[in-house]
């Protein structure tokens, strides 16, 4: 039969750009937030980094096998370890680590038909996993370089915090979530190359942010909004995770949408759950609700009404 009745997994819009080279864009755009990350945590973020990468790697080479079929040139695999590493705290186990790095390729990737077919991003996934089976290795955020409660579990307790710090990266918490610059730095390299646009991340932002305003009870009080805003790997996900091409809407509304879903999901999770955090589950509760937001955000056909009746000249 014709090639051209063949019908491929989405997306199906054209581009002389290929995966690689988006792939490859976002590992640059990781490197301000998992340099400052070695500087925070020192080598023992290093060693994170390449365990799970390695793993990631590993398990998609050896599927690739199986299936007769090689796929890790498209890179993926590296931005889903980079990724997974990043929201991982530095004393972690490095074989739960690695462990994470399976689970991400082998489970919700590959058994689900590959890159494109993923039904949720598979670092968030991960780590999810992760703190589902080992929540006091996860929670775990005393090391060298810092002790105590991370910022937002004190300000969850009622205790100040010093946004400053926050800003620059001086605190506790997962590898890639303590410096809101750097995370901003490597988001700017995305937008400036057109890999995001702000649809997702400024409708997410802005969203928690009227959330937390309205229901946090604090008001609209800068300080403590700015402490929400450079905690908990909210940037991080809002820049690199809920803008994955995969697991996000292809409709435009359908993007506004979903941004506006994650930020009411984070803040709900933040003010009135037990945790203080909120970001990685409220992206794959969103991962979920995709194909429902498509649904009703797919533009209506060209010479047709909404439900299907057409128009009349």
């Amino acid at each position: 039969m014709s090639g051209l009745f063949k019908v491929s997994s989405n997306p199906h819009i054209r581009s002389r750009v290929a995966t690689n080279g988006l792939m490859a864009a976002v590992v640059i755009a990781l490197m301000p937030a998992a340099g400052f990350g070695i500087y925070n945590f020192g080598p023992r973020a290093l060693a994170v980094y390449a365990v799970t990468i390695a793993s990631t790697l590993l398990t998609e080479y050896f599927f690739g096998l199986y299936k007769k079929k090689q796929t890790i040139t498209d890179m993926s695999a590296v931005v889903t370890g980079l990724l997974l590493a990043l929201n991982l705290p530095v004393t972690i186990p490095l074989w739960m680590a690695a462990l994470g790095g399976v689970f991400a390729i082998l489970v919700v990737k590959m058994l689900f038909g590959g890159l494109g077919q993923n039904f949720m991003n598979p670092a968030l996934a991960a780590r999810c996993f992760l703190l589902i089976s080992f929540p006091t290795a996860m929670t775990a955020f005393e090391c060298d370089a810092y002790t105590g409660a991370t910022p937002l579990a004190a300000l969850k307790a009622g205790e100040a915090v010093n946004v400053l710090d926050m800003v620059i990266g001086r605190t506790a918490g997962t590898i890639g979530e303590t410096s809101v610059f750097a995370i901003l730095a490597g988001a700017c390299i995305l937008i400036l190359l057109g890999v995001i646009d702000l649809r997702i991340p400024g409708s997410y932002i802005a969203t928690f942010v009227l959330f937390v305003g309205i229901f946090g009870g604090h008001g609209f009080h800068p300080a403590y909004l700015a402490a929400h805003l450079s905690g908990g790997g909210l940037m991080l996900g809002a820049f690199f995770m809920a803008t994955d091409y995969v697991t996000r809407p292809i409709t435009i509304r359908g993007q506004y949408v979903y941004g506006i879903v994650l930020g009411l999901l984070t803040g709900i999770f933040r003010i009135f759950g037990p945790g203080a955090e909120g970001v990685s589950y409220a992206i794959i509760l969103g991962n979920l609700l995709v194909p429902l937001i498509e649904k009703y955000t797919k533009p209506a056909a060209f010479g047709y009404e909404k439900g299907g009746k057409r128009r009349e000249k």
